[in-house]
Formats: structure tokens, sequence, C-alpha cells
């Protein structure tokens, strides 16, 4: 089993705070230099479970983005790198307060150039599944890469999934729905899913399903759903302290995608991408 994601890679800067930020003023924090990107994230949160993994993306021609290679490299992801001399690497800056809970200001840098010619058969050859972070259509400047990506993997029979990825980006829900159109699996979080349906009850998915065939919406705290034509699962999440929540959906995706694509049943789908999540959060940064 190979799995290609395609999304972003950068570099994130996490700052943890204890005091309210100031405006203008000063308010001390713990800062790390950690791996970012959603799609880096799920690519190394799925090489943790065992799968076979490549990760394509578009990185500047700069120290960011040959340390960040060199790290996935090192942890088993095939990198299909597209190198742009032009733009930066990626790049996020991420607050984290007291309860654990991220707010990002992200500079997406090379990746807003992403497109069709990035995307390669040679890269998808020999793959199962594709995932692409829904980063990559939310951007209009990316947005032809995601479709060629996905319009490949249907011509060469792999199943695909999209992570809607950030509520506050989909301002055209029915666009969004028409570019995921024929796509085996959605992975919305809670906010995600009220964009897209109005509501955030599970029993909402079930309009999504003329459009894609399954849909696995995670609620936090509150545990996570499996909607498809046979019904809704609903499991709780783990109960651990969070630290930091920035890429905890990331990680959940991994651990569904990676139960989904060994057949498991939707309880034991669900109960890996809690796994996934819960050890995300219980930690600093988004990866593994």
């Amino acid at each position: 089993m190979r799995v290609v994601v395609v999304g972003d890679v950068g570099l994130d800067i996490v700052a943890r705070h204890d005091e309210p930020i100031v405006y203008g003023g000063d308010a001390r924090a713990a800062v790390n230099v950690t791996g970012g990107g959603a799609g880096a994230n799920t690519a190394l949160w799925l090489r943790d479970r065992g799968t076979d993994t490549t990760l394509v993306a578009r990185v500047g021609d700069d120290a960011g983005g040959r340390l960040l290679r060199g790290e996935l490299e090192a942890a088993g992801v095939r990198c299909a790198f597209a190198i742009d001399p032009e733009t930066p690497t990626c790049c996020v800056v991420v607050l984290v307060d007291a309860e654990g809970q991220r707010t990002m200001l992200p500079d997406r840098g090379a990746n807003k150039r992403f497109q069709p010619s990035d995307v390669t058969a040679s890269a998808l050859e020999g793959a199962t599944h594709l995932h692409l972070s829904g980063y990559v259509l939310l951007d209009p400047s990316s947005r032809q890469g995601g479709l060629e990506a996905l319009a490949l993997a249907g011509r060469l029979g792999l199943t695909t999934s999209v992570d809607p990825q950030a509520a506050a980006l989909l301002t055209d829900p029915q666009a969004f729905l028409d570019d995921v159109r024929g796509v085996d699996l959605l992975l919305p979080n809670a906010d995600e899913l009220r964009a897209l349906t109005g509501s955030e009850e599970p029993e909402a998915a079930r309009s999504l399903l003329g459009t894609v065939g399954a849909v696995a919406v995670t609620f936090g705290l509150r545990g996570a759903a499996w909607v498809d034509g046979d019904g809704i699962v609903v499991a709780p999440a783990e109960d651990v302290p969070c630290v930091d929540s920035t890429g905890a959906g990331d990680a959940f995706d991994a651990g569904v995608i990676t139960g989904w694509l060994r057949g498991g049943a939707p309880e034991a789908i669900l109960a890996q991408g809690a796994t996934l999540g819960a050890r995300a959060v219980s930690k600093v940064g988004a990866q593994p």
C-alpha cells in the first residue's frame, strides 16, 4: 500500500504563550521551530503508521526547503518536490494559548505557486491512494494543481481523499464541492462541515454523499463520526491533555486513511484517527 499526499510543506514557528497577547507590547512565550504544512504533517503521520508515503509539494530554493526535505526523507517519506527559484518556502507563525488552542499566521510561500506540472505520473506510480490537502484547492493560485492531482489519480485508478482544512476559506461551498466531486473520502472538522452544509451535526454529512463516497468528520474533544451509505457511526475522542492542537486534524486524517485502506470497520477506522489525533495534541508541533 502506497499513499501519495499532495499539499503544503513549510516551517512552523510555534509560540506558546500563557499571557494574553498585548497589541503593541510584549508577551513572553516559549518558541520552537518545527516542520509543518498540512501535507507534510499527514505524510509523516502516515509514515509513522508504517505506510509507504510520497509527498508532492513545492518549496523554495532556500535553506528552509532543503532542511524540510532532509527531515522528511530521513523519516522515510519520498519527496517529489518542485523547486521554486523565485518564492521562499512556506513559513507559518503559530500562536498557542494556555489551553493548547492554536492561531495561525500563514505565508504559503512556494506552495501558493503549486501548478499542474508539479503533479507527475511518475510520482503517483505504484500508489493506491491520493490524499489532497484542501489548502491547495482553496487558494486560486494553486487550485489548478490540486484539480490536476485529483484528475490524474482518477485516470490511474487511485482512491482519493480530501481534507477541506479551513472553514474560513470555504467562502464558496458549492464551488469546493464541485472540485471534490467523485472523491472517495472527505475529511472535514465540525466547522468545515457547517461551512459546507449549514450544520455541524453528523446527520448533515449525509447531504454530501451524492458528491463524495464517505465522510469522516472530527468534532475535537467530542469525538468523530463516519458517515456513508450504510449509516452513521460515532466514536469518542481519547481523553488527553491538549498541549498544542496544531496539526491534530492532519494526524487524524492519517489514522483514518490507514484504517480505511486496510479494510477496517468504521469504529476501528475512527479509533485509529483518534489515537493519532491524541498523540498530536499531546506535544508541541504538528508532526510525530
